[in-house]
């Protein structure tokens, strides 16, 4: 098998991605260290993500040397392969400083560079070290949990689970309630986990209905989003000329269904 197909690459991402969350994990029960913080003291940044991205980097520039690097914890590199890495090393870091296991690597390869609208999605793993799970997928051949080929949940009369997140920025909750307050007129009810790419598999799983965000960085979604692409779903990125751009997940009428209802004037 050529080392540049999607599968070898998905491949290549689960190896890493198991490697690099079994580190994870035991530096959390080593006990985590905070860093510094981002773009508010609530946006941290454990000493954890920094190692666990230096290893990813380390792992994936050995495997493949010519290939872009984009992680949240370092420097971007644009390689000269036209494939580039996008890696969040512990996604749902305040959960993972907390203890609380809704914390994940996730890393993904796409076919472009460092901007979204340009990509290409090839190969991507989700894995949750805290719960030994395995999300991963390829393009064409479907999204995996542990083997077991997962498909997004068909339409539910009782009203979807959704899931959506909040920005760390405390002026931009307003609007983030009011999006709930709109969407939650067709949900049964609403998860707020903490951890974007979970978030995303978890809807490739079937294990939640649909997924909104604002303000997702690239590393937050690269992954996920083809998991759900490849489990039958449909995510769509909008406003994206603004700072924070609208990412929708879900089975293809109720991803259109929240989309309407948040962006409705």
């Amino acid at each position: 098998m050529s080392a540049d197909t999607p599968v070898a690459l998905r491949d290549l991402a689960i190896d890493v991605a198991r490697e690099a969350g079994e580190l994870a994990r035991r530096r959390r029960r080593e006990g985590v260290r905070l860093a510094a913080t981002k773009s508010s003291l609530a946006d941290i940044v454990t000493e954890a993500d920094r190692e666990v991205e230096a290893l990813i980097r380390h792992r994936l520039s050995e495997e493949r040397p010519r290939d872009g690097f984009l992680g949240e914890e370092s420097d971007a590199s644009a390689g000269d392969s036209g494939i580039t890495w996008v890696v969040d090393p512990i996604d749902g870091t305040v959960n993972y400083a907390a203890g609380i296991p809704a914390y994940n690597v996730s890393i993904a390869a796409v076919r472009g560079g460092t901007d979204p609208a340009t990509w290409e999605h090839l190969a991507g793993a989700v894995f949750a070290p805290a719960l030994d799970e395995m999300f991963s997928a390829s393009v064409g051949e479907g999204a995996w949990l542990d083997g077991v080929r997962v498909e997004v949940s068909p339409q539910n009369e009782a009203g979807a689970l959704l899931a959506t997140g909040f920005g760390y920025d405390p002026t931009t909750h307003d609007g983030d309630i009011a999006s709930v307050r709109r969407v939650m007129p067709i949900a049964r009810d609403l998860r707020r986990m903490g951890a974007a790419a979970l978030d995303l598999a978890y809807v490739a799983a079937g294990r939640l209905d649909g997924y909104f965000e604002r303000g997702l960085k690239p590393w937050d979604f690269a992954a996920g989003a083809l998991l759900v692409r490849e489990a039958g779903g449909v995510v769509s990125r909008s406003d994206i000329d603004t700072p924070r751009p609208l990412l929708v997940a879900g089975a293809a009428a109720l991803h259109d269904a929240i989309l309407a209802r948040i962006v409705q004037s």
